[in-house]
């Protein structure tokens, strides 16, 4: 349990809670895992990283029993884990068991570590480095001191709100985190997405605006960035409905096809889209120079690698690339 959280918003009360009382907030958690390392499989991926790293981060360490280098660096991995006291959590994936993750990630060599939070991968890097780099990227990754195990409780808490539709409860958090630490690339995606679920892509573009330069980039607001830009293509498109009819009097007709699954995407509609350009994929890679294959690409960066549709997806697609 952390007491003296300074993160907090009023309202909701969740397994992760945030509350006001007099004085200083506080979080009230429920116990935390025991187990700091442990290996995971396909199946085990989106409880043991994408859920867990909600809590707290995740470093994923993608090795196989070939690999030499890898060999060099878990058992680093592993001290330098147990060293750091709880503030990040190792889960390690052998790629000959399971490959799959791997591919979706689009690791193309190992040893490699991903750093997740908040359900997203955050950061990495690729090959034995020394054990100091190794420390170094979990202070990075996992803050320095109980700050940032402070910051991931309250990250956890806003991401519990959501779940159960408590978006200003989450604001609020978000919106907190913010104001004690204001490179938080989680708290800024977050704040953005709830602002542009709202209807405010104006806001959401200011929120996106807060982040520090040198991390503009990281996985989650590139991913907001999309969903953006997404919209506002689909929002020039008009009514579906026409797409449909020119789509029930020709199926082969790829154009109202796509811009059909532009405004499904825009609507939440994810894989109705997904499987709209498959179909466009299957019957004419050629068509607007492999367009639907590139939209595909721009929804996966959109969606999130670890988001289901885009799992689906992905499955899919690589079956019509490789049969």
């Amino acid at each position: 349990m952390s007491d003296n959280n300074p993160f907090g918003s009023s309202g909701g009360q969740y397994a992760t809670t945030v509350q006001y009382g007099g004085g200083e907030p506080k979080l009230s958690l429920g116990e935390a895992p025991a187990d700091l390392i442990k290996d995971t499989t396909t199946a085990g991926f989106a409880a043991d990283v994408v859920q867990e790293s909600r809590r707290q981060p995740v470093l994923v360490d993608f090795w196989a029993p070939w690999c030499g280098p890898c060999k060099q660096l878990t058992p680093q991995l592993e001290k330098a884990v147990k060293a750091a006291g709880g503030s990040v959590k190792l889960v390690k994936m052998n790629i000959d068991d399971h490959p799959s993750i791997a591919g979706q990630l689009g690791i193309q060599s190992i040893p490699a570590v991903i750093a997740f939070k908040n359900g997203q991968p955050v950061d990495g890097f690729m090959g034995a480095i020394p054990e100091s780099q190794i420390a170094e990227f979990i202070k990075k990754v996992g803050g320095k001191n109980g700050g940032g195990n402070q910051v991931a409780e309250a990250l956890a808490a806003a991401a519990e709100a959501r779940g159960a539709g408590d978006a200003q409860t989450a604001a609020d958090i978000y919106e907190a985190i913010l104001e004690q630490a204001p490179e938080t690339i989680e708290a800024i995606a977050g704040l953005g997405e709830l602002l542009f679920e709202a209807g405010d892509t104006e806001g959401a573009e200011a929120i996106l605006a807060r982040a520090p330069e040198d991390k503009k980039d990281a996985p989650p607001l590139a991913a907001l960035r999309a969903r953006i830009a997404l919209a506002a293509q689909a929002a020039s498109l008009g009514n579906p409905a026409e797409f449909e009819r020119r789509l029930a009097a020709n199926p082969g007709d790829h154009q109202a096809r796509f811009d059909l699954a532009m405004i499904q995407n825009s609507r939440g509609e994810r894989t109705q889209a997904a499987d709209n350009l498959l179909a466009i994929i299957k019957a004419d890679r050629s068509w607007n120079d492999d367009g639907a294959k590139a939209q595909l690409l721009k929804f996966f960066e959109a969606w999130g690698m670890t988001d289901e549709a885009t799992l689906a997806a992905r499955r899919k697609l690589s079956s019509l690339l490789f049969s």
